[in-house]
């Protein structure tokens, strides 16, 4: 959309919101971008930021209304929960119950990085991500701009800056083309250096099982997790 890096875009009439693109490889403008992120996220209005796999589309995981606008950008329903990026491996246990020693051992080993991992949810949390009978994908990124800003929010929801069905966004600007003023802040961290999405693994099962192969192969989860199951044919897109 040409934006001007820190200029605004326009009004927003639902959240009377002007909404921006900050140039993170600027130190001034990322953290005047990270400030305002945290203000919008605060307030229930979407961001988006880089990650070591793709650009995503956030909200406080925590705010029900902010999740539906969320997945109403993405054009998406409650049947496809987005899932939550924490910025400390230490919040899993804040977010889920009874994980398997073997999940533990994939999150020591991968975290931060390109790994989400399907838990059961803490069943007191007061949230509503959509219909994800019980469980929470979480996953910690490594990238520092979406690290610096989790810092600041606690969990995320967040899923792929894209329409439901279009291909990932992996620059600032293919999510701003992608999600326009539905986003009131955009966080530019360049290209995403992986450029696929994370690899997802289902710990709620008595075996571990991959729901989708990305950016880290079977391989390599299986050098920590030898007996973990592989890819079922119908894999799921749950980023």
């Amino acid at each position: 959309m040409g934006t001007a890096p820190g200029r605004a875009r326009g009004r927003r009439d639902t959240l009377d919101a002007v909404s921006a693109r900050y140039d993170c490889a600027q130190p001034e403008e990322r953290e005047r971008g990270i400030t305002r992120a945290v203000t919008a996220t605060s307030a229930g209005q979407l961001v988006v930021l880089p990650t070591d796999t793709v650009y995503g589309v956030g909200c406080d995981a925590f705010s029900p209304s902010a999740v539906s606008d969320l997945l109403a950008a993405k054009g998406r329903g409650r049947d496809m929960p987005p899932p939550v990026l924490i910025g400390h491996a230490r919040t899993l246990d804040g977010l889920a119950v009874n994980v398997p020693r073997e999940v533990r051992e994939l999150a020591e080993a991968f975290w931060p990085g390109a790994l989400t991992i399907v838990c059961r949810a803490q069943p007191s949390l007061d949230w509503d991500l959509g219909e994800t009978f019980g469980t929470v994908a979480i996953r910690m990124p490594l990238h520092p701009v979406a690290l610096q800003l989790l810092e600041a929010t606690g969990p995320m929801a967040v899923s792929s800056a894209n329409r439901s069905g279009r291909p990932a966004a992996i620059t600032c600007a293919q999510a701003e083309e992608e999600l326009g003023e539905a986003v009131t802040i955009y966080l530019d961290g360049g290209r995403c250096p992986e450029g696929l999405p994370s690899t997802i693994v289902d710990g709620t099962r008595e075996i571990p099982r991959v729901l989708r192969i990305g950016a880290l192969p079977l391989e390599r989860l299986r050098e920590v997790v030898p007996d973990l199951a592989g890819l079922e044919p119908e894999a799921a897109d749950l980023e």
